[in-house]
Order: structure tokens, then sequence, then C-alpha cells
């Protein structure tokens, strides 16, 4: 297999090694060669890029890609790559083989001198912990774990195998995160979640003890806050991927397997079951449930449960089909609203006075 250390620090690939790696077809010139990706429109030689569909057959044309996936559909397409390689899925495949173009940074284990462990701390085999990391007492590292620079953990925390805290990530006492989480820069972990109770003429505080656990393989973005529960406990279920500035309230329960994309607010008390996709923007209000692989449309606003399998959208959010119905007659609603004011005023349709 023809394969050497490429300038992106991962290898040079010809296409005959893709077609081998992705179970692909080649047509070409099977010694092209690539050393990193592109989109169509900016990729240039020396490059592999990706084409699945025929509403891009444009840019397959043009594109100066060295190399290109094609997928069944456009395997005959118009283009200048010198060699095609066709594949059931491109993107799929295409994701395959970032790894060996991009090689992640090196891991370095052991305790930077700046950094601050409590007492009693258990550390794992080969941890790395950057600089200026504080680690308070009672906390446990698992195997492998990754703190990089500026990362706070609370005291008692337990922090599975293989867990990579980004910069500058704040873990709260009371938190558990299970294998190979990963948590990016600026997120908050465990924080007091938004409780009060009006007595004494004043907005007191709730005493928030419950935990917030972080179960296995799950992806935390950027920016995202994350609260322990109040008495109950705060879960984020195994495989659960949440993107950059999502905010999970007290309470919270999510299932496996959910996709949660930025901008996102969900409420105290809100069960979200397996499965579930929630697009960007989206508010939930607290102390609904949102059914095993339930759809929820970007800037849905959710006041009830969601049932099991069904897709939502709007302000309220709605069924589907029942919200474009509903912003198709408020667009008509202008149009009508003219129309009458017309007939009011006593003008025809041209605006002549009758």
């Amino acid at each position: 297999m023809e394969q050497s250390s490429g300038g992106e620090g991962g290898s040079v690939l010809t296409a005959a090694v893709i077609a081998e790696l992705t179970g692909g077809t080649v047509h070409g010139d099977a010694g092209a060669s690539i050393t990193s990706v592109a989109a169509l429109d900016r990729a240039r030689s020396g490059q592999l890029s990706f084409c699945a569909s025929a509403k891009y057959a444009r840019l397959l044309a043009g594109t100066e890609a060295s190399v290109v996936l094609l997928s069944p559909d456009v395997a005959t397409a118009e283009t200048r790559a010198r060699a095609r390689i066709v594949v059931e899925r491109p993107q799929d495949s295409l994701v395959s083989l970032l790894p060996r173009l991009y090689r992640a940074p090196e891991r370095r284990p052991g305790v930077h001198p700046t950094a601050l462990l409590g007492r009693g701390v258990r550390l794992g085999s080969l941890v790395a912990i950057g600089p200026y990391v504080h680690v308070a007492d009672g906390a446990v590292l698992g195997d492998r774990a990754t703190l990089d620079a500026h990362c706070s953990v609370g005291a008692g925390v337990q922090v599975g195998d293989d867990v990579h805290l980004f910069p500058s990530v704040t873990v709260y006492s009371g938190t558990q995160l299970g294998n190979r989480v990963a948590v990016h820069s600026g997120a908050v972990i465990g924080s007091d979640g938004f409780g009060y109770v009006y007595r004494n003429n004043q907005h007191e505080k709730i005493p928030h003890v419950g935990r917030c656990v972080i179960e296995s393989d799950v992806e935390i973005g950027a920016g995202t806050t994350i609260d322990r529960g109040s008495i109950d406990d705060t879960v984020i279920g195994a495989g659960t991927k949440i993107d950059n500035l999502v905010h999970v309230a007290h309470n919270v329960r999510i299932g496996r397997l959910c996709l949660i994309a930025a901008q996102t607010g969900i409420s105290g008390s809100v069960r979200i079951e397996d499965g579930v996709v929630i697009g960007g923007q989206a508010g939930l209000a607290g102390h609904h449930t949102i059914g095993k692989g339930a759809r929820l449309a970007a800037q849905s606003g959710v006041f009830g449960d969601v049932p099991p399998g069904e897709t939502w959208s709007g302000y309220p959010a709605r069924p589907h089909r029942e919200s474009l119905r509903a912003h198709a007659a408020l667009f008509k609603l202008s149009g009508m609203v003219k129309h009458l004011e017309r007939l009011l005023s006593g003008s025809d349709e041209e605006g002549r006075a009758r």
C-alpha cells in the first residue's frame, strides 16, 4: 500500500490506496495522490473532494481536485479530476479517510509543573494534565484522561477513561463523566441551576444537591452549560452529542444518541428520550417530554409534550405539516388585509375610486 508522510502531518494517499480503504472503484489515474481534503469549489491540485448529488455537477465539473469520491449517481459526470473513485456513500468514505490525512496533536502524558492537585486526588495511568489546571480534593481521573490548559475540576468529581477536557473547561463538584467524553473549551458542567423560592420578601436560592451525570461517549460543545440537579440528577445519555452554546437546565434527562444543535435552551425537568434530534435555537419549556426519535426543527418553541417519532416545528411548535399550513395562511393574510382595506375605502382592486 503506497503511503508516506504528508505535509498535513498525516499521509500522502494515492487514488489506488483510497479505493482500497473505501471499497471503491478507481476510474482514471490510480497513481494520482492527495495530502488533504477540500470542498469542490475550493479544492486545488493534490487535494481530495467528493460529490454525492447531481445538483453539485457544476462544481464537480470545475473543481481542481486531483481525486474525487463520487456516488454511483454522478459516476460519469464531467470532471477535470485525474481520478474518480465511485463509492456508495462518498461523505462517509471521506470521514473515514480524515484520520489518515490529519493526525491529532501529539498527546504527552504527565502533569505540568504549574498544575495544582488537591489532597486525595487519584490519577489513572497515562493522564495528561496541562498548564495551570486545578484538580480539587478527592477528584478521580481515569486512565488516559486529558485536561488541557486552565481546566478546573471540582472536589470529588469522577472523570472516566479517555476523557478529554479542552482548554478552560470548568467541571463543578457533584459531576460524573463517563468514558470517552469530550468537553470543548469554555463549557461549564455541573453549575447550580436557576432555582429560587420567593419568601421573606426576597428570592431565596434553592440549594442544588443533585448530581450532573454525563454518560460515556458524549461530546459537549464550546460554551455549553449543563446544570446539576436540584434534588434529582441531571443526566446526559450515552452517545449524545451537544453543540456549542447550548443550555441544559437542572433535572433535565436526555436519553441516548440524541443530537442537539447550537443555541438550544432546555428548561428544567424536561425529559428527552432516546434518538431525539433538536435543531438550532430551539427552546423547550420545563417539565415536558420529547418522545423517542422525535425531531424538533430549528427555532421551535416547545410548550407541550411531543409524541415519539413525530417532527414538530414553529412557534408554538406543532406537527410540521400543520405548522407549514399555519405559516402559509399567515403569508396570505397580508394580501387579504389589503384587499379588505380597499373594499372598505370604496376602491376597486386596481385602486380606482368607485
